[in-house]
């Protein structure tokens, strides 16, 4: 079985994370999508709301799989799971400056290759802090976000609280 992860905080999950995820899914028999919680982030949304707009927004696509990838290292994550692949979406050239070391050293590390897909030409403007900021300022996210997403932060779902480490 050939089975990738899509890491990513996903806070939120918006459409250019669903359309990289579902490329992904016509590549892989499985697609592992892994929530992941960065002590460094602050947070909008709690692990499980994350987790739970995921859900629902893939439920329709083949072989998805929706689980909080945990503490440590993506390699370790990916030798535990049996993946062999990670994609990663990118919509510039800054993207694919910051993601390449991360492969290369994900690969040196476990053996597992990377594999980057670009963006859709009408998602490269998307990001998770930007939809956020343009909802807390009034702005209209329909077009950008599922619609899971939307009702949540339409409703001014309260902020989660942040990891703590240790």
């Amino acid at each position: 079985m050939r089975r990738a992860v899509c890491p990513g905080s996903f806070d939120p999950i918006h459409n250019g994370h669903l359309e990289v995820i579902a490329r992904a899914a016509g590549l892989f028999d499985e697609v592992i999508v892994a929530v992941s919680t960065n002590y460094a982030k602050k947070y909008r949304f709690s692990l499980e709301d994350r987790m739970e707009m995921a859900r629902e927004t893939l439920a329709s696509l083949r072989g998805i799989i929706v689980e909080p990838m945990g503490e440590g290292l993506l390699a370790e994550y990916c030798r535990h799971r049996g993946v062999s692949a990670i994609v990663k979406g990118l919509r510039s050239s800054s993207d694919f400056d910051y993601e390449l070391p991360m492969a290369t050293m994900n690969r040196q590390l476990s053996g597992v290759e990377t594999v980057f897909l670009p963006a859709e030409a009408h998602y490269l403007h998307l990001s998770s802090t930007l939809i956020k900021e343009i909802n807390v300022l009034g702005g209209d996210i329909s077009d950008f976000v599922p619609k899971s997403v939307l009702k949540r932060l339409l409703a001014g779902e309260p902020a989660a609280e942040q990891p703590r480490k240790g």
